[in-house]
């Protein structure tokens, strides 16, 4: 071309959550069955939306307002229903004013980054989330700055890495946290969101707090929103019914703004982001309109309260295959539905493998690990031909860790049993195929 179309940032888009479906599919095309882990969407996993739920979104899509433009910014019924829940729960308040609507998050991700300054740069959570982690690079054009989770301690932060990054990186404007936490299903205590703030507020910077899994919460785990301790410190939550409802397909987020008016350039940013929006004309109409249908509907809470009983059920379930495997650290998650297996220092060995019957999926193996690829790539792909079943290896989370993720979604409960049966058998047999003594 005349000119480069590209940024450098460009090439550091990825997103091998659903880059390995193109892998499985290859597998599919031979006859492999393949149990998707890779991806968090629970209607795949067999998941039942309630006919109560069926029937709102049904009766909405005869009114014909259902069909037109949404206001720029989102419903204004919604976005007052909205307001007035946050307010509920204490903290810094909320007019209809400042929240705003976006086709998915994933929509409202790529905003955040895109109108930022190219040198200012919003710290993450390693391991991270795809989507928050390459966009914040290719708005960059850098590697991501990360923070540590630490599998040796429940996943928590490690706030004194924080701090000293943040204390050293001047361009560092924002900390984001995902509670709870994608991908390693871990819930941030409040003293952890405390001090957070209180960085945010010491080196006057702003938080994202993206909480599309806020309300799914289990095992006797306890959070706070963002709302709840940000005190005057500017910040922005995002939120969606995708997970929680859930909708996926509906493609309905929308963006928080806490203390707008605390600081000029912040309110400013704030601004842009609107207009962003309103250059796009607005997002999804009939998904707005049905939040405070569903939410205020007298079935939702307990709704929601059996999903988390049955989603902490499978976290035991889980934990029974893992939690004794002397090749991995295993977490019990206690919100979203993730978990993120690591494994040990040395357990994993180029010379390792799993048996593949199918000379045709060996051969297709064969060409995936041909090339110079992390150790738990190897391991993922293997499990993938061995077994059909597909989960994301943990390297590709912006990770020095090696392990993997799964989800904790799967309904059918003798299903449950034979992927992650499968997958600790497989671990076993994958590092005991050489000599190895994990440390």
């Amino acid at each position: 071309m005349r000119q480069q179309l590209l940024t450098d940032g460009a090439h550091k888009i990825d997103y091998e959550i659903r880059d390995i479906v193109k892998k499985a599919t290859q597998l599919e095309k031979i006859g492999k069955t393949i149990y998707w882990e890779n991806i968090g969407d629970p209607i795949v996993k067999n998941c039942q939306i309630p006919s109560w739920l069926k029937d709102i979104v049904s009766n909405l899509a005869q009114e014909n307002k259902s069909y037109g433009y949404s206001h720029s910014k989102g419903e204004p019924e919604t976005r007052a229903f909205l307001a007035h829940l946050n307010n509920s729960y204490g903290g810094a308040k909320l007019s209809e004013e400042d929240l705003l609507f976006f086709n998915g998050l994933g929509d409202a991700i790529g905003k955040i980054y895109q109108f930022l300054n190219p040198f200012s740069r919003i710290i993450g959570p390693s391991p991270a989330y795809s989507t928050h982690s390459s966009l914040e690079a290719a708005h960059s054009n850098k590697e991501p700055l990360t923070y540590s989770l630490d599998p040796e301690n429940n996943w928590y932060p490690d706030l004194e890495d924080l701090y000293l990054k943040v204390k050293y990186n001047p361009n560092i404007v924002g900390i984001l946290i995902i509670n709870p936490d994608n991908p390693t299903g871990m819930v941030y205590p409040k003293e952890y969101m405390t001090r957070i703030v209180s960085i945010a507020k010491e080196f006057d910077l702003f938080i994202i707090s993206d909480e599309i899994y806020g309300n799914i919460i289990y095992n006797q785990a306890s959070t706070f929103r963002l709302s709840e301790v940000i005190g005057d410190t500017p910040g922005i939550a995002l939120k969606g019914i995708s997970k929680e409802l859930p909708w996926p397909g509906s493609r309905c987020g929308w963006m928080e703004f806490y203390n707008r008016g605390n600081d000029l350039q912040f309110d400013e940013y704030c601004t842009t982001l609107e207009n962003a929006k309103m250059v796009e004309v607005c997002s999804t109409t009939l998904p707005q309109k049905s939040i405070p249908l569903i939410m205020g509907h007298p079935n939702y809470k307990e709704y929601i309260s059996n999903r988390n009983k049955n989603i902490s059920e499978r976290s035991t379930v889980i934990a029974s295959y893992f939690e004794n495997n002397p090749y991995i650290y295993f977490n019990k998650t206690n919100g979203a539905f993730y978990n993120t297996i690591v494994f040990k220092n040395s357990a994993l060995k180029e010379a390792q493998s799993l048996p593949v019957t199918d000379p045709k999926a060996k051969q297709i193996l064969e060409e995936w690990i041909s090339d110079d690829i992390a150790l738990d790539k190897r391991f993922a792909y293997s499990l993938l031909a061995s077994t059909g079943i597909c989960v994301t290896p943990l390297s590709s989370f912006q990770s020095d860790l090696m392990g993997f993720r799964i989800t904790l979604l799967e309904e059918d409960e003798e299903m449950l049993h034979y992927i992650f049966k499968n997958i600790s058998e497989a671990i076993t047999t994958y590092c005991t195929s050489t000599t190895t003594n994990p440390e």
